[in-house]
């Protein structure tokens, strides 16, 4: 990697830090691996006031030669068998044309470093099942499909739209 490459925890009352998220996102969200068309108005007006007020917000930004090139948005959970914090990556990106220069990599450092300091049991994340870029960054992070009981299979992830 030949850039200056800086992860950060983000601290979204900063108005460039707030900007950076919401490029970022809106980037994410009109990718294919994302949600394949960018973020509406609502979700762009209301994103940051909503992160700032979700108690449990942890937004991290990755920044070559002080471009904004990353992001990651993060929320605490609770692990009831472990009975301890978990922190759950939401949403997970880099920009295309800085791929592959293991900015992915100091983002995941950056996030399990402020994980363990949280203390929290584990990291837990969604991926495209088509997604072999990702899925390539995630297992060599250590990342692996969650299994419990392996006779009960491998967990999927489901959702309802309300």
């Amino acid at each position: 990697m030949n850039a200056s490459v800086l992860t950060l925890e983000a601290d979204l009352s900063r108005e460039d830090h707030a900007a950076d998220t919401l490029r970022l996102l809106d980037a994410y969200s009109a990718d294919p691996m994302g949600d394949g068309h960018p973020l509406s108005d609502a979700a762009r007006r209301d994103l940051i006031p909503g992160l700032r007020q979700h108690p449990t917000t942890h937004v991290f930004l990755a920044y070559a030669d002080g471009e904004a090139v990353g992001l990651a948005i993060c929320f605490l959970g609770f692990s009831t068998f472990a009975a301890r914090r978990l922190l759950y990556i939401m949403d997970y990106f880099v920009q295309p044309a800085h791929r592959g220069r293991g900015i992915g990599k100091r983002l995941m450092d950056t996030i399990t470093a402020r994980a363990r300091e949280l203390g929290c049991c584990r990291l837990t994340l969604e991926v495209q099942e088509n997604n072999h870029h990702a899925r390539h960054i995630y297992t060599a992070a250590g990342f692996e499909q969650a299994v419990y009981v392996p006779e009960a299979g491998g967990a999927l992830c489901m959702h309802k739209p309300l």
